[in-house]
């Protein structure tokens, strides 16, 4: 089973579908991307005060290997588990940094796929939204290319 959080930008659009397309997933669970890949996948998901302290680190980390000696045998070991820590804690970071954009968590879902998760999620949040656009009138219908005014030609048998 798999477990999306999913959030909202702060100040959206009023419209439902918009508004539905702005908001952002967020898979909970161990990233073997941001394991593998850590400073691409914080690229990747525009985590850059994320990537900056990442930075800071490993150059911290390089400095005292050097200073103290360190032997690289070491060194590997611990590069390795802080590339771990980032794939077991990369969704709490991308929480993290969606929050300090000013998005809010409206939910989360669960599902055996990505799909199953954002029907769920849409079936349950849709219902509940009010639909504040008007409805855009159909080619043909009542004003269609006629600037607000009714066109005699739409108004043939069956319409």
């Amino acid at each position: 089973m798999q477990t999306y959080t999913v959030h909202e930008p702060p100040g959206g659009p009023a419209d439902r579908i918009e508004r539905a397309e702005k908001l952002v997933f967020v898979k909970d669970g161990f990233s073997f991307a941001a394991m593998l890949l850590t400073p691409f996948w914080m690229l990747a998901h525009r985590l850059w005060l994320a990537l900056l302290i990442y930075l800071v680190a490993l150059g911290g980390f390089e400095l005292a290997t050097w200073a103290f000696g360190i032997t690289q045998q070491s060194a590997g070991w611990i590069m390795l588990a802080l590339n771990l820590l980032v794939g077991f804690e990369g969704d709490a970071i991308r929480r993290w940094s969606l929050r300090r954009r000013g998005y809010t968590m409206i939910g989360s879902v669960t599902g055996r796929s990505w799909d199953e998760c954002e029907r769920r999620f849409f079936e349950a949040w849709l219902a509940d939204q009010p639909y504040v656009a008007p409805p855009r009138p159909s080619e043909g219908g009542w004003g269609s290319g006629t600037r607000g005014r009714l066109n005699p030609l739409a108004l043939g048998p069956g319409r």
